[in-house]
């Protein structure tokens, strides 16, 4: 029974987990703050990635824009066009009469056959062949490549032949300009500070056994003997050339390089 004279007994409070409860939402709390950190890292990266990819494919196109630019340029040093015949002019208004590398009218060995002049292929080709230090290759022009025809992939050759007056440069030849007043500059063909640096073209000199002339129409390299060999080509050329014109232009970053090749001939017109 209960003692009137003993005070009453309390029964403990209990704090119904409290101090638990404010640990669960601490927990809570941290895992949404990483939560939040590995989304951020995540869309940084790939913001970052993106960046990357398009710095990467502008350099790109930027490079392949100034392989074509060669390439055309490495046609017009060819023909010797002049797209005003009126004026002696060549493009951007250059007089080719000025001599040096411009038309190539300063150098006597290394001009590009004209119409008619077979015999100047020959004497072309023994100059070129005389260049044993540059794999046959002067002042942009070259003899039939030897060996592995991807010379690009192989550093030291390409380095070999990236110099002044090995490899051409845009515009050395015809004179063009890399920018005027309304065309920006190509930041790659505009960049000559090193032999990886800019573009640089080299156009080999395919000679070929004209037809009706024996029984052989091959293209054939400076040594090369054509007998018993198949009757497999035939052109209409003038001279009895064909030219292979390699463009190698190096993009802004180290890493980008673009290589374009082509053939090109010149048919003999009916006069």
């Amino acid at each position: 029974m209960h003692n009137p004279l003993q005070p009453p007994t309390l029964a403990p409070r209990r704090h119904c987990g409290r101090s638990s409860e404010r640990g669960v939402a601490l927990f809570v709390v941290i895992v949404f703050v990483l939560l939040s950190m590995l989304l951020a890292l995540w869309a940084s990266r790939t913001s970052l990635f993106n960046e990357m990819v398009v710095g990467n494919d502008a350099d790109y196109q930027r490079a392949f824009e100034a392989a074509q630019a060669l390439l055309q340029d490495a046609e017009m040093d060819i023909r010797s066009a002049e797209p005003d015949p009126t004026s002696n002019k060549t493009l951007d208004n250059v007089d080719c009469s000025a001599g040096g590398d411009i038309c190539r009218l300063g150098l006597t060995d290394y001009q590009i056959p004209g119409s008619k002049e077979n015999e100047r292929v020959t004497l072309l080709i023994a100059d070129l062949a005389a260049n044993t230090t540059t794999d046959g290759c002067h002042k942009g022009l070259c003899i039939k490549r030897a060996g592995a025809q991807d010379f690009w992939n192989d550093k030291t050759a390409l380095k070999n032949i990236s110099a002044t007056d090995v490899g051409a440069r845009y515009g050395q030849f015809t004179g063009a300009k890399i920018s005027t007043t309304t065309d920006p500059a190509n930041p790659v063909l505009a960049d000559t500070s090193a032999w990886n640096r800019g573009g640089w073209y080299w156009i080999e000199v395919l000679p070929y056994i004209k037809p009706g002339i024996g029984t052989n129409r091959l293209i054939v390299d400076a040594t090369a003997s054509s007998s018993g060999a198949p009757d497999v080509f035939q052109a209409n050329l003038d001279p009895n050339v064909i030219y292979r014109i390699t463009a190698v232009a190096h993009g802004r970053k180290d890493s980008t390089m673009v290589v374009l090749q082509q053939t090109y001939a010149q048919q003999r017109r009916k006069d």
